[in-house]
């Protein structure tokens, strides 16, 4: 069991309900949580040391969390986007060039700085969103929520969702 008491009483996930998503976030941010998937919305607005809040932590939780990317570049450039420390997963080509994709793994602080630049560079743009890859469990989601609570200002809980009894037969 891994349901602890934390600053606000209604953030403790208990076993054995099932976890659905654990939303969490604050006015430029959101984050949905889920057994295999965080996914972030970034708002237009959102400062840099927030991005960057966002992905250390997620880092110390689970360094196994990864983000995955694909774009059209030049075969010159495969190696450019490699030594930022994005792993290369496949590669093959296309018009215009070669179609690649890349993981980005947070255990590499090199490319989670270049990961949170490219943000930067989308957030020009507009709002962004981003999907990352993990293997967190209920007591990693809880981690991850009091890490926000701890060092970003005004992170909230937004909604807990358990799986209904359908849910969990399948």
């Amino acid at each position: 069991m891994c349901a602890q008491k934390t600053q606000d009483a209604e953030v403790i996930i208990y076993p054995p309900q099932s976890l659905g998503s654990f939303e969490m976030g604050r006015n430029d941010v959101n984050l949905v949580c889920t057994y295999g998937k965080i996914a972030v919305w970034f708002g237009r607005k959102v400062p840099d040391c927030i991005i960057a809040q966002i992905l250390i932590g997620i880092s110390k939780v689970d360094q196994s969390t990864v983000h995955e990317f694909e774009i059209v570049c030049s075969f010159d450039e495969i190696t450019e986007y490699e030594s930022k420390g994005y792993t290369l997963v496949s590669y093959g080509k296309t018009t215009g060039g070669y179609r690649v994709n890349y993981s980005i793994p947070f255990s590499n602080k090199k490319a989670l700085f270049h990961l949170s630049k490219f943000i930067l560079e989308e957030l020009q743009k507009g709002e962004t969103r981003k999907d990352f890859y993990w293997n967190g469990n209920d007591c990693d989601i809880q981690r991850l929520y009091r890490e926000f609570k701890n060092n970003i200002e005004n992170w909230e809980l937004k909604a807990i969702n358990y799986k209904t009894e359908s849910q969990t037969s399948r």
